[in-house]
């Protein structure tokens, strides 16, 4: 078992798993980290405690510092001057006729690399825009391409199920999600119902899938004929929870089944 604590940088929405190193740690406080785009400011969602080391991806980094008042400071002032820098590459981006739909910028913590988001339906030559803003702000210009299931990430919203969307919240990554998903938990392929506010198919399609199938594994399958004690029928209905199914038989009665008998 190892000691960890669990932080969530608000920019991007990316959660880590941290060792505490000297520090104490209490959910809420603010703290410096190492990530892939240099330092930033994170705060703890999770104090420290005891996790398995074949559920983490070892060696962990380790926890800088707790911030001070006056990196809390430095933090508001970077995002004002990303915000004027957004307004400023949106700007630009139309001046060079460029269809890019910008979605958010943010400095690192020492102001090495000032870094947009943005969504496009085809691949943009953003060159001249980056040299162009490289010029105004004096730093490392990154801009990335997202998808919209990573725009949803950063915004945030509600889902149909009236709760906080899980990719804001608590999902560290996206995983695979198939129509073959819908189909098999029996749910209408009505896009309204099963695509979430980002377009996509709702991640929680996948949390209950594999307890679907296992549940489904001994029962007959929708649309196909089965034997029955009163003849060969087909099956209209499948009640997996209950374990129960109904035929249609040829001679059109319908009678109730179950595997438990």
């Amino acid at each position: 078992m190892i000691e960890v604590i669990v932080a969530a940088v608000k920019d991007t929405k990316n959660i880590y798993y941290l060792s505490p190193g000297e520090w104490d740690l209490k959910k809420g406080d603010k703290i410096l980290i190492n990530t892939e785009n240099g330092i930033c400011i994170a705060h703890v969602i999770k104090e420290n405690y005891k996790e398995k080391k074949e559920n983490l991806l070892l060696p962990l980094d380790k926890v800088i510092r707790k911030c001070t008042q006056d990196d809390v400071n430095k933090y508001n002032e970077n995002q004002i001057i990303a915000e004027k820098a957004l307004k400023y590459a949106k700007k630009s981006s139309n001046s060079l006729n460029l269809e890019m739909n910008f979605v958010d910028a943010f400095y690192n913590f020492d102001k090495s690399q000032l870094i947009f988001s943005f969504l496009a339906e085809n691949r943009v030559d953003f060159r001249d825009l980056a040299k162009k803003i490289a010029q105004k702000y004096k730093t490392r210009i990154e801009l990335r391409q997202i998808g919209v299931r990573d725009k949803a990430k950063r915004i945030g919203g509600l889902g149909p199920c009236g709760l906080f969307l899980c990719c804001n919240s608590f999902l560290t990554d996206f995983s695979s999600v198939s129509i073959n998903m819908a189909k098999n938990q029996y749910l209408a392929l009505n896009p309204s119902k099963i695509n979430g506010v980002c377009g996509r198919l709702l991640c929680c399609l996948g949390y209950e899938n594999d307890t679907y199938t296992n549940l489904k594994s001994d029962m007959p399958s929708l649309g196909f004929n089965t034997d029955t004690p009163m003849g060969i029928g087909k099956v209209i209905d499948v009640d997996i929870f209950r374990k129960t199914y109904k035929v249609e038989l040829k001679n059109q009665e319908i009678i109730e089944l179950s595997k438990e008998d």
